[in-house]
């Protein structure tokens, strides 16, 4: 997390220099605030990501997280932002629900010794949960508050950069030996996440929450989908269809 929010936050200097010299936007301290926030749930969420994929499969973890962030925040923005959605989107909330217990192979967790699939499972649903407050919180962020998505993307790469740094530096033989082993999947991290997200948070000041939260997360088929054939994971044809039918419960979410 370290070394990419470095190439991250190198990367938006001069992007947010740029932005500053030409639209000059104003930046309150609330607003600062606020992208302090918004960065101290992204450490979390992404902490708690790393420590899932090492606990669970790719083609389990990764589904159940992105299929309940959506749901959860669409529960959310009803609750609190007082959006309300269709008998279609209800109904799509209910297909993920039930695609969680198919992708999970439910009945197992009752015969599951070692608690190595419910420990999985907890993760996910736990990072589905981070996912599903930042939603909220970054929707709110840029819609209500009206702060630009690349000032408010950039300024939570460094928040997220400054909270962790005080652990990375314990470690500088591991972050060396990373930098030398993965320099490109590093740089593949730190340029593509905040691109795709600077376009979420843009779709996200435009439109409702209930909306973008679950089309964003139609990556969960092809998630599923990479776990279960290039990295060769157990239950791969039951997990893709179950992710399949995540999808399909986030597109009734975002149509209804």
């Amino acid at each position: 997390m370290w070394v990419v929010g470095v190439v991250i936050c190198s990367l938006y200097v001069p992007v947010l220099l740029g932005y500053w010299l030409l639209y000059h936007p104003v930046i309150s301290w609330t607003d600062a605030a606020w992208i302090a926030g918004s960065g101290g749930l992204k450490t979390c969420y992404s902490l708690l990501l790393q420590r899932g994929y090492r606990t669970g499969d790719f083609s389990l973890i990764y589904p159940l997280a992105r299929g309940t962030g959506p749901l959860l925040s669409t529960l959310g923005a009803i609750a609190l932002l007082g959006e309300r959605p269709t008998p279609l989107a209800l109904i799509g909330g209910a297909v993920i629900i039930l695609a969680v217990f198919f992708l999970t192979d439910g009945t197992r967790l009752f015969h599951d010794t070692h608690g190595h699939l419910r420990v999985a499972m907890r993760y996910g649903l736990g990072i589905g949960g981070f996912i599903a407050a930042y939603t909220l919180w970054d929707q709110q962020g840029v819609h209500v508050r009206d702060i630009p998505p690349v000032v408010y993307d950039g300024g939570t790469a460094f928040v997220v950069l400054a909270l962790v740094t005080p652990q990375a530096l314990r470690r500088r033989d591991e972050i060396a030996r990373h930098w030398r082993e993965h320099k490109k999947y590093i740089f593949g991290m730190a340029l593509f996440s905040p691109t795709a997200y600077v376009l979420v948070l843009t779709a996200m000041a435009v439109t409702p929450v209930s909306y973008i939260a679950p089309a964003r997360e139609v990556s969960i088929v092809i998630g599923a989908f990479l776990g279960a054939r290039y990295l060769k994971e157990a239950d791969g044809r039951r997990r893709i269809w179950a992710a399949v039918a995540m999808a399909a419960g986030v597109i009734a979410l975002a149509l209804g």
